[in-house]
């Protein structure tokens, strides 16, 4: 008789990963390939240290005890020729703490913090537990309300700026999504979200002669000068710089100097060329081996960031991320066409490359400078 076990594997940062071990093999749906494996993206502590690991690995395990139950039974259904006919419900905070807890690891540290925020903002809404047998379109009309009148949660002061609303809301959906695939809900509630529209912000970017005033200004680390500058000379995010080691930097006589880049944000691997002075500051650091700007992390540059920017006397905001949009606004400036442009900043779609156009509008800039008119004593 077909069984199937719950088994973990040790992997990084103190974790083990939660899989299911089937016998006899089962076919993959995706490959056509016999396995015994099924990894279900779940982790747990291997040494809880408090209160809140602890509860998170009961609550992991439980769910993943769930998703157990369902497949072998739907395992020996098949074996007698029965159809499924056993609906499961979790709590649904508990399944989006465990999308959550697959962005530790995954892209940036902020990028993690977000999604942490959007759940305890449904917490808000919700409370600590909803099972996915309750939620409905309801909830979804409910909670687009709540996002876009309830108050900050950290400030208590104000209402949620509509983009960090919107963004919380994207969030949402994408677990019930999940929640869908995973057979955790018989509706694709997803498919009713109306979206929340968000504000056009303005995005700051550095000119050259400002990226030259920069260099010249003294900063109190220089890894911090030499990664920002790195970033808008090549586009490139700031967790892929702090990822990237000398055994992916790479020089032929077809592509000149490139790095070999798998994506944090998208996982895409694609060759990535540099300029001459991208390369020389990469040739300014102190590493020979391993990562290029080592013993760095973005908590550590806000501060010291904002001073540079001052002291270099640009009255501008500006964060890390700035320097990329930079290189996306002075490549469009300087004509390189939008394509190319989204291919190096490593978009899936065009459009998204297209709100730096609106930055630089080089047709407006034409436009603007078509009426002279000859008037005496101006210039």
């Amino acid at each position: 008789m077909a069984n199937v076990t719950l088994r973990h594997k040790a992997i990084a940062n103190g974790k083990l990963s939660l899989y299911l071990d089937y016998y006899p093999a089962i076919i993959n749906p995706t490959t056509g390939k016999e396995t015994r494996r099924e990894f279900l993206k779940l982790q747990i502590h291997a040494a809880p240290k408090n209160e809140l690991e602890k509860a998170h690995n009961k609550e992991t395990i439980e769910f993943a005890e769930l998703i157990r139950s369902k497949r072998l039974i739907q395992i020996r259904d098949k074996e007698y020729g029965f159809k499924e006919n056993i609906n499961f419900s979790v709590n649904f905070i508990a399944f989006y703490d465990t999308i959550i807890d697959g962005y530790l690891n995954k892209g940036s540290h902020n990028n993690y913090l977000s999604w942490k925020a959007s759940l305890n903002y449904f917490k808000a809404f919700a409370g600590n537990k909803i099972s996915t047998h309750q939620l409905s379109l309801l909830h979804l009309k409910k909670y687009r309300a709540f996002l876009l009148s309830t108050k900050n949660l950290r400030t208590n002061k104000g209402n949620l700026a509509i983009n960090t609303a919107s963004s919380y809301y994207k969030k949402f959906v994408y677990v019930l999504k999940e929640a869908y695939k995973q057979n955790l809900t018989t509706t694709n509630l997803a498919l009713h979200a109306d979206y929340i529209k968000e504000e056009e912000t303005h995005r700051a970017y550095l000119t050259e002669e400002e990226l030259g005033l920069l260099w010249k200004t003294d900063i109190k680390h220089d890894i911090i000068k030499h990664m920002a500058v790195f970033s808008a000379l090549t586009g490139l995010r700031f967790v892929d710089i702090k990822n990237l080691t000398w055994e992916k930097i790479y020089k032929d006589k077809h592509l000149g100097d490139y790095v070999q880049l798998k994506e944090q944000k998208t996982g895409n691997i694609n060759n990535h060329p540099i300029s001459a002075s991208a390369y020389a500051i990469l040739k300014l650091q102190p590493t020979i081996e391993g990562f290029v700007f080592a013993g760095i992390k973005y908590t550590q540059i806000g501060r010291p960031l904002k001073k540079w920017i001052e002291d270099a006397e640009i009255n501008k905001k500006i964060s890390f991320h700035n320097f990329r949009h930079s290189y996306a606004t002075l490549q469009l400036a300087n004509g390189t066409d939008i394509y190319t442009v989204s291919k190096l900043l490593g978009h899936k779609n065009v459009s998204t490359t297209q709100i730096y156009t609106k930055v630089m509008d080089r047709n407006k800039v034409e436009a603007a400078n078509r009426i002279n008119l000859d008037l005496d004593g101006l210039s």
